[in-house]
């Protein structure tokens, strides 16, 4: 099986921290140059360091901010004007929208979703596009969530704007198989990372319980009955973005335990 990512950039959104960083180190480790982006420049100096470099790799960091489509649009702009700059991977990750019920939520919530996540995305499939095109390899992996098959309670305006996401993406993975540029999107359950630990915090705060119950409760509902790791999550993630995925487009694969209890 063909993992090999030899000659291929991947541009990361999100790789400061957690899943995204996961998914920096393994793209780095089959051998991709990697473009770190996210909004914290000394985080990313950090992971920069943390990535494999044995393959002869050139990795870069690029600093925007999402809640910013502009930023983000003229900042992968600027990169690609270097010599040599390319983009054959775009992995699609941000934070989610805060929490609370979609009767709650206000427009400018919905608007500040929207862009963080669907025009982000948008402009820079446009902006990677290019190089896909000329290299006939392209793989866009969005890192979504379950609610796109399974709406979760509680988060209203994530729920809303994910599932808008997945549908942008399974209408480009139609239009741009052609190309051999595949779209699919890879759907976190519980991820031990920084946000289920905030995410457990303040269920535990509104039930009156202790953390360790609500961490329990949350595993009680996952056939594993345990929370995932990011480089459980990042396996899914390289695997897609490899040639060995070649023939896999427009899918939402779930990586979460069982937990997401439809087809």
């Amino acid at each position: 099986m063909n993992l090999s990512l030899i000659g291929k950039t991947a541009l990361v959104c999100g790789s400061s921290q957690g899943m995204g960083k996961a998914i920096a180190k393994q793209l780095s480790e089959q051998g991709a140059n990697v473009v770190l982006l996210a909004r914290n420049q000394e985080k990313l100096e950090a992971v920069q360091n943390e990535l494999d470099h044995s393959q002869g790799q050139d990795h870069h960091i690029l600093v925007a901010d999402f809640t910013n489509p502009d930023n983000v649009k003229q900042v992968v702009y600027d990169y690609l004007q270097e010599p040599e700059a390319a983009i054959h991977i775009l992995v699609n990750n941000t934070g989610g929208p805060a929490p609370g019920p979609a009767n709650a939520a206000n427009t400018a919530d919905f608007l500040a979703a929207f862009n963080q996540h669907l025009v982000c995305n948008h402009e820079l499939m446009k902006l990677a596009l290019p190089s896909m095109k000329e290299a006939k390899f392209g793989r866009i992996v969005n890192v979504i969530s379950t609610s796109v098959k399974q709406p979760l309670d509680g988060l209203g305006v994530s729920n809303t704007v994910r599932g808008a996401v997945a549908n942008w993406a399974k209408t480009l993975a139609n239009e741009l198989g052609q190309f051999n540029i595949t779209v699919n999107n890879v759907l976190p359950g519980a991820t031990n990372t920084v946000r289920l630990e905030a995410i457990i915090q303040n269920k535990a705060k509104k039930k009156g319980v202790s953390i360790e119950e609500m961490e329990q409760e949350e595993k009680s509902i996952i056939p594993m009955k345990r929370f995932g790791t990011a480089q459980e999550f990042a396996n899914a993630v390289g695997f897609l973005a490899s040639p060995a995925a070649g023939y896999i487009t427009g899918v939402n694969l779930p990586v979460d335990g069982g937990r997401t209890s439809c087809l």
